[in-house]
């Protein structure tokens, strides 16, 4: 049987969206260089770390409505030279401000129109079966790309310096750009198909906006259901628990324990190889078990597991600490596929892009607060045990927050 278009689509999305991760994946292991060289404090580091995180969150909605507007591949394609430009611009800084610019802004805008909200239309428009299953595939981009180049880069870091580093993640951004060129394609109508597993049923509700008022307008109107506060809500606190604690600082968390650098980040290349696997098996049970309780066990578990961190965290990996880690591979971002589907339940498939882009944009401020509170906590404490046990309350508080979706009715049951 001949494969359906669709998948190829699929591949090469999964390929630009590792090229945004292999930037995410790697600010952890900047920290130490960038500080040693120029002597800024972590405050600084993390200032940065948190700007790109907030601009990459904040573009996640209008870049949903430049894609409904110009095209996706016009601004994925825009969205890769804006990450190889502002990666490669690294490697002439000399002020921290610089490092801002670079990192935080242009970074920040091309890796936000690549965000999962870009997965998220391209898993609307070509499949009409096994959306959840796609979106956890694309979910596992990031798991990819930080186990293909968080241990490689770590080495290169160590042994040729940062600033190859960074050029090598600009040219893989630029190396992407015609692959993506050729072989993606904006709907399947574009090239006369219909979506994998056939027509999309049509649904009610508004279409999707195409300006950025529009945009903005969605927000507002999200604001007024409960159910938007709850899934953003929890989604700030996933944002927070991953690229913004973990993420960004596990490495020079290690490092303070007497963790070596390189044994650090090829623990985080551990938890990308069981990010993979949890993120798919995640998209595979949303589409057969309720998003809601899903949601409840991840953020409960991830919970309980963070409470453990400041006491299993030390110069050796010692099983306590290889199992904290697998477990929070298998956890870390398997909330992704739920959460998109619960977006399409309660705002609806053609305006679940825009909203899902609003809810990622708490995700990523969360990211940001936590990456800055972090990073001030240990300046001020001289460890990060405050912030272990704020990350894992939190949790246990979305855990209870997702529950109270039960109490309303998805957009099919009430209209």
């Amino acid at each position: 049987m001949k494969l359906h278009r669709a998948w190829l689509v699929a591949g090469v999305t999964f390929l630009t969206l590792i090229c945004a991760a292999a930037f995410r994946s790697t600010t952890s292991i900047m920290f130490m260089p960038l500080e040693m060289e120029f002597g800024w404090s972590r405050t600084t580091t993390s200032a940065a770390l948190s700007l790109n995180m907030l601009i990459y969150g904040l573009t996640a909605p209008f870049a949903a409505t430049l894609m409904e507007r110009f095209s996706p591949k016009r601004v994925a394609t825009a969205a890769l030279g804006l990450v190889a430009l502002g990666t490669g611009l690294t490697v002439t800084m000399s002020q921290s401000w610089q490092l801002m610019l670079y990192w935080g802004v242009f970074v920040g805008l091309g890796t936000g129109c690549l965000a999962l909200v870009f997965g998220s239309m391209v898993a609307n428009r070509w499949f009409s079966k096994r959306r959840g299953l796609i979106t956890g595939i694309f979910s596992a981009a990031y798991a990819t790309g930080q186990l293909i180049f968080l241990p490689a880069l770590t080495t290169v870091v160590m042994t040729k310096g940062w600033r190859v580093s960074s050029l090598i993640v600009a040219g893989f951004a630029i190396a992407v750009i015609p692959i993506f060129a050729i072989f993606f394609k904006n709907s399947p109508q574009e090239v006369g198909l219909e979506p994998y597993g056939g027509p999309v049923a049509a649904q009610s509700g508004p279409a999707a906006p195409k300006t950025a008022l529009g945009t903005i307008r969605v927000l507002f109107e999200a604001f007024r259901k409960p159910a938007f506060w709850i899934i953003a809500g929890t989604f700030f606190v996933c944002g927070w628990t991953t690229n913004g604690l973990i993420g960004s600082h596990f490495i020079p968390a290690a490092h303070d324990m007497g963790m070596p650098e390189n044994t650090a980040a090829g623990l985080l290349a551990v938890v990308g190889i069981f990010d993979f696997v949890g993120t798919i098996l995640s998209g595979w049970l949303t589409d057969r078990v309720s998003p809601i309780l899903l949601l409840v066990v991840y953020y409960g578990l991830r919970g309980l597991a963070l409470f453990t961190v400041p006491f299993v965290l030390g110069p050796t990996v010692q099983p306590p600490l290889l199992f904290f880690i697998v477990f929070y591979g298998l956890d870390w971002i398997a909330t992704v596929p739920p959460t998109v589907e619960l977006c399409r339940r309660y705002f609806g498939i053609s305006r679940s892009p825009s909203v899902y882009g609003w809810v990622f944009a708490s995700h990523m401020i969360g990211a940001a607060v936590a990456a800055e509170f972090a990073g001030a906590i240990r300046q001020s404490q001289g460890s990060y045990f405050i912030a272990w046990i704020t990350a894992a309350a939190l949790c246990l508080l979305a855990a209870g927050s997702v529950l109270l979706l039960h109490r309303l009715k998805p957009m099919s049951v009430a209209e």
